[in-house]
Formats: structure tokens, C-alpha cells, sequence
């Protein structure tokens, strides 16, 4: 059997948890400790305390592992639904600015570039990561619809790209500093609201 389907085979007796957990928390301190590139699966095992098979059974590569450490569950699972399109769309942003700035330096560009050159990863990544960013936005975008708030409904992929390329340029591209993430994630939320011709409602 493919190392890959082994990995995913949940025969036998339920998995423990508290191995996940420790294989979790080994990878978050290894990628501080060491970074995304130097890491490696020995290295997780011996600071979890489990035998490498263990983390075999649950993941066939390192870069399977640290993505699902990184997301656990479905990123975005659930759209948020504050009341109005900015508040939903400040929502999203923070969730994408937290995804990309909480992992240690080097990790995301490091593990990006794994995604792409792994088509079974790849296809992870886009239902996990990017359909469910697609499917929230979608629907931020209808009920906005119905509220009155927009004239025209913009194309989800493109208010995604609009959300995601800059925060991404911004932390690993010009190398900005995080903690100034809230200035530029304000900016853009009035530069993207303003390109999707927000049309709100009078008040009465």
C-alpha cells in the first residue's frame, strides 16, 4: 500500500489524542525552534515522545503534517454574519491576516511552495483553505445582496484576491512587520468596499 493511503487508513483501534496533541504542539515548537525547512519528522517524534510510526499512521510527509497542524479544521467553515457587509468582510480578513501571520517566519512561503508541488496536497489545500475562503465569500456577498448594501455582486475570486494579495505581499514579500497588520488590514477594507461600489440603504 502507497505510503500515502497508509497514512490515511484508520484501521484498528481509535487514535489517541493526546498523541495528536503532542505531535501538534512538537511541530509549532520545531518550527520556531528550527524553521519550516530544517524540521523534520525524527525530530517531531522524539520531542513528542511518540515513535515515528505514530506519526506515519497519522501523516505521509511532513509537509501532510504541518499543514494539519497549521489548519486543523475547515478554514472559514462557517461565513460570519455580523450585520453588514464591512463588518463580515473586516471578519474574513482577520481570519485570513491570523492564518498567514501566527505561523513562525519562513513557514507559509516554505509550505506554499510543498502545496504546489504535491497535486494530492494541492487539491487539499484548495478545498480546505481556498474553497471554503471562495464559499464564505460567496455568501457574505449574497446576503449583502438581499440587504441592499450592494448594487452589483463583485466576483467572489476576485474580492478574494483582493483580501489575500495584499496581506500575503505585505508579510512576505516587503517583509512588514506584522504588528502593523491592523493599519494595512483598515486600508484595505475601505479600498475593497470602495472597488465593490457599496451601496447602502438610506436610513430612515
Amino acid at each position: 500500500m502507497p505510503a500515502r493511503e497508509q497514512a490515511r487508513s484508520q484501521g484498528g483501534r481509535p487514535r489517541d489524542s493526546r498523541v495528536d496533541d503532542a505531535i501538534a504542539s512538537a511541530v509549532r515548537e520545531l518550527l520556531t525552534e528550527v524553521g519550516y525547512a530544517r524540521l523534520t519528522m525524527a525530530e517531531v517524534a522524539a520531542r513528542a515522545g511518540v515513535g515515528k510510526a505514530a506519526i506515519y499512521r497519522r501523516h505521509a510527509t511532513k509537509q501532510e503534517m504541518i499543514f494539519e497542524v497549521l489548519l486543523p479544521d475547515r478554514f472559514l467553515a462557517v461565513a460570519p454574519d455580523r450585520g453588514s457587509l464591512r463588518a463580515d468582510l473586516a471578519a474574513v480578513l482577520a481570519e485570513i491576516a491570523d492564518s498567514m501571520a501566527l505561523p513562525p517566519q519562513g513557514t507559509v512561503p516554505g509550505l506554499l511552495a510543498d502545496i504546489h508541488a504535491d497535486p494530492v496536497l494541492h487539491d487539499r489545500f484548495d478545498e480546505k483553505y481556498l474553497g471554503a475562503q471562495r464559499r464564505t465569500l460567496t455568501e457574505i456577498l449574497d446576503r449583502a445582496t438581499a440587504r441592499g448594501e450592494l448594487t452589483d455582486r463583485p466576483d467572489p475570486a476576485t474580492l478574494n484576491a483582493l483580501l489575500v494579495g495584499p496581506v500575503f505581499a505585505w508579510l512576505f514579500l516587503l517583509s512588514e512587520s506584522p504588528d502593523r497588520l491592523p493599519a494595512l488590514t483598515s486600508a484595505l477594507l475601505d479600498a475593497v468596499l470602495a472597488l465593490t461600489e457599496q451601496n447602502p440603504r438610506p436610513a430612515h
